[in-house]
Order: C-alpha cells, then structure tokens, then sequence
C-alpha cells in the first residue's frame, strides 16, 4: 500500500506542514508545535523575565498568539525563527510594560574589530560544579537582553544572522552585546573563583 502522505522534502517543507496541520484544526498538530517548540520558547522568555511564574504565564501567552497568528507564518524562514520572534518581542513588551530597562546603558561598547578575539570560553569557566554554580550566579547579574542573546547563542546554538532575524537588532549590535555580555563574565567570575582571562 503506497504512502499517502509522502514525508517533506526539506526543513521548511515539513515546517509548512505543521502549520498548515495546525490551521486545518488535524487532532495533535497544535499540541506537537507546542511540544517541539516549548523549551524554545522557555529558554527566551525566561533568559528576558527572569521570574517563573511570570515566565510560565508568558509562555502560555506566547503559543496563544501563534495560534491565533500562526496564518501569517508564510514558510519563509524557519518556523522555530519565526516563533522564537514571537516569544522575543512579546518579552520584550512584557518588561517595557514593567518598566524594566531591557538593555544596561553603562557604556557604549568595544569597536566592531575587537569582537573575534573575546578570549572568555564559557564551557571552559563551567568545568566543574562550583563553577557552574558561579557562572549561573554571573549570568543572572547580566541584564535581559545579554543574558537572552547568550541563550539564543550558546544554549539554541543558533547562528547571529538568525539571532538577527528574532529580535530585529543588528549583527553588529549582537555581536557586541554578546561581548560586553562574556566581559562581564569573565571579570565577575575572576573575581569570585580565579577564571583566567
């Protein structure tokens, strides 16, 4: 008996299909782009929020509004881009509302070309428990949008240019946050524990 549903041929292809399964209302669809793009989402909200109820509550929120927009998701891109977007910009507002700077102003940053040779490794400085204790204590003094793009970068593992596309800022912009963000580290954690630079 052949196969009526013959598997997508691509990543956006089968992207494309659980939208367009989720939008037919098919039994599991909504629930399967939940579940595979649940800890997506967890991991911006709560890298923004910093408070799990608060995240939770937003998460909730977040999958309400891809289903009730989930029609504008052309196929384009990516659709853990596009819903990683989502969960961004709703983040964002959550903490605009709360009059939460997103964003530490306390300086303008390096220059674009110092930016390769930031010499702080993150899985160096978390190789043991104690460590990884202090690294979490570090992140968390980071301010939202730091502690949100090193998840995106280091946990999501995705690359700038997609990190781009989620949160609207430029390469350039992430690239120095990102910076800023391993600085801060690398000095707070040789304070506390002895990490080399």
């Amino acid at each position: 008996m052949p196969d009526a549903c013959p598997p997508p041929a691509d990543a956006h292809d089968a992207d494309r299909a659980l939208a367009a399964a989720v939008l037919a209302g098919a039994p599991g669809a909504f629930e399967r782009l939940v579940r595979d793009y649940q800890g997506l989402c967890w991991h911006i909200v709560d890298r923004m929020l910093r408070h799990p109820e608060d995240t939770r509550e937003l998460c909730q929120e977040v999958f309400l509004r891809i289903h009730r927009t989930l029609h504008q998701y052309r196929g384009d891109s990516a659709l853990k881009s596009w819903i990683a977007q989502v969960a961004w910009s709703m983040a964002v507002r959550h903490l605009e509302r709360r009059r939460i700077p997103v964003v530490d102003l306390d300086g303008d940053g390096p220059p674009l070309e110092e930016l390769a040779g930031h010499g702080f490794d993150l899985e160096a400085a978390a190789s043991d428990d104690e460590r990884v204790r202090h690294l979490h204590v570090a992140i968390e003094s980071l301010p939202p949008l730091q502690r949100s793009l090193l998840a995106l970068y280091h946990l999501e593992e995705l690359p700038i240019a997609a990190i781009a596309g989620i949160t609207g800022l430029a390469e350039g912009t992430i690239k120095s946050h990102l910076f800023r963000a391993r600085r801060r580290l690398r000095d707070l954690l040789e304070a506390r524990i002895g990490v080399p630079a």
